[in-house]
């Protein structure tokens, strides 16, 4: 596979040498005639040099450029122009293949083998749309359609968590892809395989495109909230496939720290409560994330701080005896430094009148 930043094809290795007429600091082919000084010969020269080099009068005007030189310039852009072109023919090229009818009464060696060219459609259109610019060309193409209408649905897993890593691939840091997933109504049917699905590398892959159409993008955190995002983030940290307790906990922590206005939703939810229950479970670097949403949702917010301190969570005990393991645990200092915040925040102050004021 070429290089995603090339465009599909190599250019010229090297840059030809400039003419002896361009070369840096204004020296010409010969000590004299040209009016141009000598280049330095020591430290004293340097700073002579980059003294003058201040001054007022204006540089001498460039020479034309050598006949290599723009040789080498046409080809490179040459090389770049027909890349792109190349890779854009390969999308058509997937997209047609993803477009065909599933085969009617086709037997199950065919299935498999229309099922196998599909999926290799999909993993091509992934490596070229880690490049923007593909990504873009794969929009305007109406691939995003087709992944959303049709693929995010698909009765085969591996179509379905394919379809789901390259609508994040082309949605991450993109906001004029990004809206116009949200606007296909994307949000609804990843929260359903995250929430739902039976194959657990689906769901991780709806998570990650969940992500990457919520973080830093203010519309779809306002769809995320009415679809009732938070719940399906909640339970995908209850389930017991560990890449996806850590990736749910690591976006819960991201966005109370980007948008601290939706704490209090959180706290109505019961979140405070169901992620203390998290904390209690058989230790693993999953907590680490846990216990980081935790103490985001106390930070300057009374009320997760006096839901911390209900006896009957016990979360003072526990956050103390937890410090007691891992303080000899170099691997989980992150952690360990979210208990002691959490201890002193919502254990050091006296009363809960005195934190209100």
């Amino acid at each position: 596979m070429a290089d995603k930043g090339s465009g599909g094809s190599r250019l010229p290795l090297a840059l030809p040498a400039a003419s002896q007429g361009c070369s840096s600091g204004g020296s010409g082919s010969s000590a004299g005639g040209s009016g141009n000084p000598r280049p330095p010969r020591n430290l004293q020269g340097l700073l002579q040099m980059a003294i003058t080099a201040g001054s007022e009068e204006p540089d001498p005007p460039p020479e034309p450029m050598s006949a290599e030189r723009r040789q080498w310039l046409q080809e490179a852009m040459s090389a770049a122009f027909r890349g792109q072109r190349e890779e854009v023919e390969q999308m058509k090229s997937c997209l047609r293949v993803l477009s065909q009818p599933t085969p009617p009464m086709a037997g199950e060696a065919e299935m498999a083998n229309d099922q196998q060219e599909r999926e290799g459609a999909l993993e091509l259109l992934a490596d070229l749309c880690e490049n923007m610019d593909n990504a873009a060309d794969f929009c305007q193409l109406s691939g995003m359609h087709l992944l959303v209408g049709r693929y995010l649905e698909a009765g085969a897993a591996g179509l379905r968590w394919r379809a789901a890593q390259l609508i994040g691939t082309c949605s991450q840091n993109v906001a004029a892809i990004q809206e116009q997933v949200l606007g296909l109504g994307a949000l609804r049917k990843l929260l359903r395989l995250l929430d739902r699905d039976a194959c657990d590398t689906v769901r991780v892959k709806a998570l990650f495109a969940i992500s990457c159409l919520v973080r830093e993008q203010e519309a779809g955190l306002l769809q995320f909230l009415r679809l009732d995002g938070f719940s399906v983030l909640m339970r995908a940290m209850q389930q017991q496939v560990q890449k996806l307790k850590v990736k749910s906990a690591f976006l819960l922590q991201n966005l109370l720290v980007g948008h601290p206005e939706h704490k209090g939703t959180l706290c109505s939810m019961g979140m405070v409560q169901q992620l203390v229950a998290l904390v209690r479970t058989e230790h693993s670097p999953f907590h680490e994330h846990v216990l980081g949403a935790l103490c985001s949702l106390v930070t300057d917010f009374p009320q997760g701080v006096r839901e911390c301190r209900e006896p009957e969570l016990g979360l003072e005990e526990l956050l103390r005896h937890r410090c007691q393991l891992l303080q000899q645990h170099e691997e989980y200092q992150e952690e360990l430094e979210f208990c002691e915040k959490l201890l002193q925040t919502c254990f050091s102050s006296p009363t809960d009148d005195s934190m209100d004021r």
